[in-house]
């Protein structure tokens, strides 16, 4: 009988605090998303900045691959309660790294249509050039 392993929170508690941190802080500012879910063989990706008082809402870029990714929230219990083919369900991106705040993220993907075009060209944009061929 094989043994199942525990299942990985979705949010880790180091992100939880940070996350709890940025939606505790109400100065106007434009957080880094410390956070990207996305869904592993399909539309959604999220890019998430902070949690709400409620412990549930995440506020965030949102984009469901419809063409208009948009600032808001959505709602941690849904997104863990997402049972998708294969066992799968909504993922971390462990290696996400935010570069840039918030609104810069939502008007580049708006400008190029959805979040994962963003992510494209952010990769670009810090790549560290490359010298001559030898």
């Amino acid at each position: 009988m094989s043994q199942r392993l525990p299942a990985r929170p979705l949010i880790p508690d180091e992100i939880m605090a940070q996350l709890i941190a940025n939606g505790m802080t109400d100065d106007g500012r434009d957080p880094v998303p410390v956070l990207k879910l996305f869904n592993p063989i399909g539309p959604g990706r999220w890019l998430i900045t902070e949690i709400a008082q409620d412990a549930d809402s995440l506020f965030g870029l949102c984009d469901l691959d419809q063409g208009f990714p948009e600032l808001g929230y959505v709602s941690r219990g849904e997104l863990e309660a997402v049972k998708l083919p294969f066992g799968l369900r909504i993922e971390r991106d462990p290696h996400f790294v935010g570069h840039m705040p918030l609104t810069q993220w939502a008007s580049l993907a708006h400008r190029l249509g959805s979040v994962f075009a963003a992510e494209g060209a952010v990769r670009l944009m810090i790549r560290p050039p490359h010298g001559p061929c030898h």
